[in-house]
């Protein structure tokens, strides 16, 4: 898409923020452009692209050889990405992942551990911390260096405070700062997000860039939806949008089944791999987590595969009404019990085909999770680029910073 269609003429960008997001975009990549997209004067661009070098977001070299057609070569403008760099955060039930990325999205260092989030946010965020410094140290970079910090949890999280609100796999959980945790550490903003949330948004930017209508379902211990509606995030009114885990789902033996949330008959209580594992274990199988479900279905065990295929019929359900209401042209199914998606996608397949009307299914993709176990800190880390790099925050840089 041209700049001249994501900016129109009667209203053209003139910030610096807006000009960084033009050549970020591709859509510019010199001065002239610059000035050709929005009709700015020259000499207005050279203000915005002095400032915007400066203060260290771009850097400008002339352009490769065969590139000019005649006279003196254009200099290109870069996105300077190696000294400005991002944290990507990925809490899970039983594990945290942090990531570093530059700018440009290419991730500079990565550590997995195995913790549990029950432990309490001190014990989690004070790892986090540790391991973030130590990830900064490892690609040579001071903590000045790091521009903002995606974070992904496992509940519900009011966007706008970046809190968490009653998280039920959470203890000690409930209404932390955890934005502030980290503003008072590293001097940045820290962006909190349901984890499903942020994965959608990995798989949208990464795997489906093309889709403007996604639905990403994440079938694990618990199940939950993220929504991008229109190439954005949609999180509703207070941030509990996608949380479908605890629709009513099912026939009567279906419906009895108790949920954590204190209802029966919730589709996590039915499909989700906790409540699997539990049926599985009630056969006499080693079974007490998704991994182990995942683990039997992988082995053949034909009791396993016969409740993965009817999990993701009732996954399928649910995912019908909501292609129906919402019409998206890709579905993504992700999480622990993907790992096994030929058996669980059939399943889903065939309620959301048989229950959907044609016109919400005319071009319909049902797809397994492309970005896999690194969906949630991609996602996190998106997230923070995204807003270290909107116009608004290179604006309010510009504005307030010293050049660094």
């Amino acid at each position: 898409m041209s700049g001249a269609t994501d900016h129109p003429t009667s209203a053209p960008p003139s910030s610096p923020g807006e000009v960084l997001a033009l050549l970020r975009t591709g859509a510019a990549t010199t001065r002239a452009d610059i000035a050709r997209i929005t009709g700015l004067a020259r000499s207005t661009v050279s203000q915005r692209v002095d400032a915007l070098i400066a203060h260290g977001f771009l850097t400008e070299a002339g352009a490769e050889a065969g590139d000019s057609t005649g006279g003196r070569p254009p200099r290109r403008l870069h996105l300077r990405t190696r000294e400005h760099v991002v944290a990507g955060v990925d809490l899970g039930a039983s594990h945290c992942r942090v990531a570093l990325l530059d700018l440009a999205g290419d991730q500079l260092a990565l550590r997995e551990d195995q913790l549990s989030i029950a432990d309490g946010p001190e014990a989690i965020l004070g790892h986090v911390e540790r391991t973030l410094r130590a990830l900064l140290d490892e690609a040579g970079l001071d903590a000045v260096s790091l521009q903002s910090i995606g974070v992904g949890v496992p509940g519900p999280v009011e966007f706008t405070t970046g809190r968490p609100v009653d998280p039920p796999i959470m203890p000690g959980w409930h209404q932390y700062p955890i934005p502030e945790f980290f503003a008072d550490r590293f001097g940045a903003r820290a962006l909190v997000d349901n984890d499903v949330n942020v994965m959608a948004l990995a798989e949208q930017r990464r795997a489906f860039p093309d889709t403007r209508y996604l639905l990403y379902i994440k079938v694990g211990t618990g199940i939950g939806c993220g929504i991008v509606a229109d190439g954005r995030l949609h999180r509703g009114a207070q941030g509990s949008a996608g949380d479908i885990g605890h629709i009513r789902v099912g026939d009567s033996r279906q419906e009895a089944a108790p949920c954590r949330c204190g209802n029966t008959g919730c589709l996590e209580a039915v499909a989700g791999g906790a409540a699997l594992a539990r049926e599985l274990s009630g056969l006499g199988l080693d079974a007490t987590s998704s991994r182990d479900v995942v683990r039997l279905v992988k082995s053949g065990n034909r009791d396993a595969v016969r409740m993965v295929r009817e999990a993701g019929r009732a996954v399928g359900e649910v995912l019908a009404g909501l292609v129906n209401f919402f019409n998206p042209d890709t579905v993504v199914v992700g999480g622990a019990l993907a790992a096994v998606h030929d058996q669980l996608l059939a399943g889903v397949r065939e309620a959301v085909y048989r229950r959907s009307h044609p016109l919400a299914t005319h071009v319909l993709r049902i797809e397994p999770s492309r970005t896999g176990e690194d969906a949630a800190v991609v996602g996190a880390a998106i997230l923070a680029i995204e807003h270290a790099l909107s116009p608004e925050q290179v604006d309010r840089a510009l504005a307030g910073a010293s050049p660094r």
